[in-house]
C-alpha cells in the first residue's frame, strides 16, 4: 500500500504521468549515444552502442532510484512513525517495489531497441533472472543500511546525490569494463554493480565473458552485506520513533 501511494502521488498532477518512466532513460541513453558512442567512440564490438547502454543503464537506474529513495524514506515517512507501530523495515522496501516500475518500463523499452537493431539476446538469457536477483539484494542492502544510518545521521541524506553522480563514472555503464587495466580489476570489481552489469551485458548480448570468481565474491558479500543491514537497521528500530 505504500508503495501503491508513493506510485500515485509520483505522477499526480503530470500531463504525460507514467510516459516520464520511459522519457527519462530514452533522454540519458540519447546523451549516452552522442557523447561516448560517437564522440568518444567507446569500442563495443559487434553490439550497438545504444544496446549496450541501455543494458548498464537498468541495472544503474534501479540501484540509483532505491539508495535515493530508500535513504531517506525513513526521516520522509515521520509522521506515520510516530503515530502507530508497524515493522519498519516495511518503509525501506516498499521504495524497493516502486522502483520495479521504473525497471519494468526499462526492460520493455529494451526490448523495442533490440527489434530495432534486430538484435536478439543469446541463449545466455536464461541465466539474466540471477543477475536480477543479485541486482534485488544489492540495492536492498545499500537502501536499508542507509535508511537506518540517516537515523542517527542527517547529512546521509546529503550525501546519497553525491555518491549517486559518482557511482554512475565508477560503474561501466557507459564503457566496457575491459577498458580498466588488468591490475586494477581486482579492485574495480570491489564495486558490486560491476558484476551485475557485465552479467547483464552476457546474458543479453553474450560479452563480456564473466568471471566465476566475481560472481562468487560479490554474491558472498551481498549476502553478508545484506544481513549487515537488516541486523543493524533491527538495532536501531526501537528508537526511530524517538529519534525522528
Amino acid at each position: 500500500m505504500l508503495a501503491l501511494r508513493d506510485f500515485k502521488v509520483r505522477y499526480a498532477q503530470t500531463f504525460l504521468g507514467i510516459l516520464w518512466g520511459v522519457i527519462q532513460p530514452f533522454i540519458t541513453l540519447l546523451i549516452f549515444t552522442l557523447i561516448f558512442g560517437k564522440a568518444v567512440k567507446v569500442d563495443t564490438g559487434s553490439v550497438p552502442y545504444p544496446i549496450f547502454a541501455l543494458t548498464g543503464m537498468i541495472v544503474w537506474g534501479y540501484f540509483s532510484f532505491v539508495i535515493s529513495q530508500a535513504g531517506s524514506s525513513i526521516i520522509n515517512a515521520q509522521s506515520i512513525i510516530t503515530k502507530i507501530y508497524f515493522p519498519r523495515l516495511i518503509i525501506p522496501i516498499s521504495k524497493m517495489l516502486l522502483g520495479l516500475i521504473d525497471f519494468i518500463i526499462a526492460f520493455v523499452f529494451l526490448f523495442f531497441v533490440l527489434i530495432y537493431y534486430r538484435f536478439s539476446p543469446t541463449t545466455h538469457i536464461i541465466f539474466l533472472p540471477f543477475f536480477i536477483l543479485l541486482l534485488f539484494a544489492i540495492s536492498s542492502a545499500a537502501g536499508i543500511f542507509l535508511s537506518s544510518l540517516s537515523i542517527r545521521y542527517r547529512d546521509v541524506q546529503y550525501m546519497i546525490p553525491f555518491v549517486v553522480q559518482i557511482g554512475l563514472y565508477i560503474s561501466p555503464v557507459a564503457y566496457p569494463s575491459s577498458i580498466i587495466p588488468e591490475k586494477y580489476h581486482m579492485l574495480y570489481h570491489l564495486n558490486p554493480l560491476t558484476t551485475v552489469i557485465d552479467g547483464f551485458r552476457w546474458c543479453i548480448t553474450g560479452a563480456p565473458e564473466i568471471n566465476l570468481n566475481h560472481i562468487a565474491l560479490t554474491s558472498l558479500g551481498t549476502l553478508v552485506l545484506l544481513s549487515c543491514s537488516i541486523y543493524y537497521f533491527r538495532k536501531v528500530e526501537n528508537i526511530i520513533a524517538d529519534i525522528v
